[in-house]
């Protein structure tokens, strides 16, 4: 019987060995998840130690059928075994209930810092018509799916990861890496799949295949290749790990980005410590705090993370026992990632518990240092300015991607995209925070931008009157002209002769006299200036020409 003992110590070995590498199991057991797995081993052994010391297995046959039967010896459960096994669940139950916000809401309700009173206008910078992100991800998955489509050679090797947006080298774009299709693929091009896609976040027409670097590194993968199995026991085997996202340094090389954390009670309240960054082509790696980060590195800051900190201190703010929902206030039921001046933050509005059409002020948190701000503007929630946007278009059908919010002449306002059923870009659409009944929405951009100030200005009734930007009016002799052309819209870009400073934008709807314009014509035309040189036309006249 010793030997069925020893074979079975084995298989219960090899089982739980097995559950470690596939299961990628941190091994450290401050961890919840590795707690409860540390038990159930110790709990399996003792229960293997204790059934060999009460007795044995007898295998015995009867009529040419084989029976095992377990017969005891009359030695009682060692008490050792069960004080260990106690403490060992004891331990993990004490914890797990410790770590419940009966015991500490302080904890709970201070994970999140306290918000900095933020000024919409001093903080986020006027929106440029030329940059605003009009691909969100189900479109950005559409024209990378249709990139590689046009490789049929490719298509048949790879299929395409995640995208997921960042900024590379000063510009916005979703990059979506490719994997290997299936196991014979993984054998025969062990040095990794072929290359990645980039989609401009700004123009749908710019889509990219680069293929000069592999991607040996990758979720699916097989042996050492896996990317879960490799930056757990190779990168990270005593650390949290979450938020895996595939992200591109300035050069265009292409690495594994995954949040570490650790827990700051108990086993709750995960807390983001720094990052584990893989190289997806050479494999390798290196653990980084939060505070020596390459400046390429767009966020470590979990999402869901950073939502549950926020909705924590909105949900404790007085305390656990606040029945009557007194100061409460929650995240809206969708985020989004946004770039402001470079940085990367998480913007989402926050509403009074139990309030669904309007939000009591907006919260962007720094992805790097989790510097949580708030804005204090009261207003229609992101769900209700969708709904305003589609009710302007309602003959057409479209919908509206999920809103950002920018800053329009000092006007908070949200801009989302307009989508036919097949996900195509149809229109675009301004939407005011302070009054959701302020729309504008054109078949370009700038056109929406337009729009959108006119009904600003018709609106004298309602707080949301544009600030008073006065609009300027300039004459002078074309320098240089050029058009481009996107799906959003063609563009017309120009500079006078007597203003070389000012790179004058103005969208082809607003005159028909845009097209016919050359170098050496003398125009007039009243602008915006956002700053930094840039400037939005709202009226344009080409003094050569005069229709009656």
């Amino acid at each position: 019987m010793k030997k069925f003992f020893r074979i079975a110590y084995l298989v219960v070995t090899l089982f739980f060995l097995g559950n470690i590498l596939l299961n990628h199991i941190n091994l450290n057991p401050i961890y919840p998840e590795s707690a409860f797995f540390y038990c159930v081993v110790v709990t399996a052994y003792l229960a293997l130690y204790c059934l060999q010391r009460m007795g044995g297995f007898i295998v015995s046959r009867q009529s040419g059928a084989v029976s095992v039967n377990y017969e005891r010896n009359g030695s009682a459960i060692p008490k050792w075994a069960l004080i260990v096994a106690g403490i060992c669940w004891g331990a993990y139950l004490v914890v797990s209930l410790g770590s419940t916000v009966i015991f500490n809401v302080n904890a709970y309700r201070g994970q999140m810092p306290d918000f900095r009173e933020g000024e919409f206008n001093a903080d986020v910078q006027l929106v440029d018509t030329t940059q605003l992100p009009v691909v969100d991800l189900e479109m950005a998955k559409k024209l990378a799916d249709k990139k590689l489509g046009e490789n049929p050679s490719l298509g048949s090797q790879v299929v395409l990861g995640e995208p997921t947006v960042q900024m590379v080298d000063g510009e916005l774009v979703w990059v979506a890496p490719t994997y290997h299709s299936g196991f014979f693929k993984w054998v025969t091009n062990l040095s990794g799949s072929q290359g990645y896609v980039i989609v401009s976040a700004t123009n749908p027409q710019d889509v990219r295949y680069v293929d000069s670097h592999r991607i040996k590194i990758q979720p699916g993968a097989y042996l050492f290749d896996d990317l879960s199995f490799y930056a757990r026991f190779f990168g990270a085997p005593f650390t949290g790990l979450t938020d895996y996202s595939f992200e591109l340094d300035d050069e265009g090389n292409p690495y594994w980005v995954i949040s570490t954390y650790r827990n700051t009670w108990g086993f709750r309240l995960p807390e983001a410590t720094g990052a584990l960054i893989i190289n997806a082509e050479t494999g390798e790696r290196r653990k980084y705090d939060l505070d020596d980060l390459p400046e390429w590195v767009d966020r470590v800051q979990p999402e869901d993370f950073i939502i549950r900190q926020i909705d924590n201190k909105g949900e404790y703010i007085n305390g656990f026992l606040n029945f009557a929902d007194k100061d409460k206030y929650k995240t809206s039921p969708g985020d989004i990632i946004v770039y402001n001046n470079g940085d990367c933050y998480l913007f989402t509005g926050v509403t009074s518990v139990g309030a669904d059409e309007s939000a009591i002020g907006f919260v962007m948190v720094d992805m790097v240092t989790k510097e949580p701000t708030i804005y204090r503007i009261s207003g229609a929630t992101e769900q209700s300015a969708q709904k305003s946007a589609e009710g302007k278009v309602q003959q057409f059908g479209y919908y509206a991607s999920w809103p950002i919010i920018v800053n329009v002449n000092g006007t908070p306002s949200y801009f989302m995209t307009l989508k036919d059923d097949e996900g195509l870009l149809k229109q675009y659409a301004y939407v005011s925070v302070k009054d959701y009944l302020v729309v504008g929405v054109g078949e370009s951009v700038p056109e929406a931008k337009v729009n959108y100030e006119k009904a600003l200005r018709q609106n004298v009734s309602s707080d949301t009157t544009i600030t008073e930007t006065t609009a300027k009016t300039v004459s002078g002799t074309v320098q240089r002209i050029a058009a481009e052309y996107s799906a959003s819209g063609t563009v017309y870009r120009f500079v006078l002769e007597n203003r070389p400073d000012k790179l004058f934008t103005a969208a082809a709807s607003l005159s028909e006299e845009l097209a016919i314009t050359r170098e050496g014509d003398s125009i007039r035309v009243e602008y915006l200036d956002n700053g930094a040189g840039l400037c939005e036309v709202t009226g344009f006249d080409n003094l050569a020409f005069e229709q009656k």
